[in-house]
Parts: C-alpha cells; structure tokens; sequence
C-alpha cells in the first residue's frame, strides 16, 4: 500500500510540475482573440511631450487685420487674397495625389462626363 502511495505521490508531482511551468520564450501560446495577446511582447505606453511651441499660423496677423478694414474695400479683398493663397499653400503641401489618379493622356470618347 505504501509502495502504491509513493507511486501516485510521485506521479502527482510530475503533473504538477508539467502543469505550473511557466510557457518558455520564443514558443508561441494559444490565444482566443480576447484580451491581451500573449505571445506579443508588453510594451509599456510613454508619454510624448512637445516642449517645441507650436507652429504659428501665418494667417492670425491677416484675419486681425481683416477684421479692422471695411468690409469688400480694396484692401480688405487683397488681405482676403492673402489669407486664401496661404491656405491653398498649406493645403497643397498636406494634400498628395497618387500618379495613377491624374490622368495624363486625354480622356477617350467613351468616357462619360459633362460637356462644356
């Protein structure tokens, strides 16, 4: 009896020991697709600080001064110019269009489309 309880002691405490092992590295461990992901390695998140102030926006000093001139005068229309060109320029330097999308060649004639 002794003999069959060390058996079973000794059995138990192979199981156990398969069972408590911690997965080792570079083995992938199976994932249900809920939670985290354990096979992907834990990186911490850190916080980005911009000490860098922030871009001016060349346009702050035209609105102002839009605002002191009368409405659709001359000089109000050129400052109104100014402020639309920068924004056209920013725009045009944000704004990239792939080279298949502009056609080059002329359309063909069984394109369709408005006529002028």
């Amino acid at each position: 009896m002794i003999r069959h309880g060390f058996i079973l002691l000794t059995f138990c405490t192979a199981l156990i020991g398969c069972a408590g092992a911690a997965a080792q590295e570079g083995r992938s461990i199976a994932w249900d697709g809920l939670g985290k992901d354990p096979n992907r390695p834990h990186v911490a998140k850190r916080r980005v600080t911009n000490d860098a102030p922030a871009a001016r926006d060349p346009n702050q000093e035209r609105e102002r001064v839009l605002g002191t001139l009368r409405p659709y005068s001359e000089a109000w229309w050129a400052v109104h110019d100014e402020i639309q060109a920068e924004n056209d320029r920013q725009l045009g330097s944000k704004l990239m269009i792939c080279p298949r999308c502009v056609e080059s060649s002329p359309p063909r004639e069984d394109v369709s489309g408005s006529i002028r």
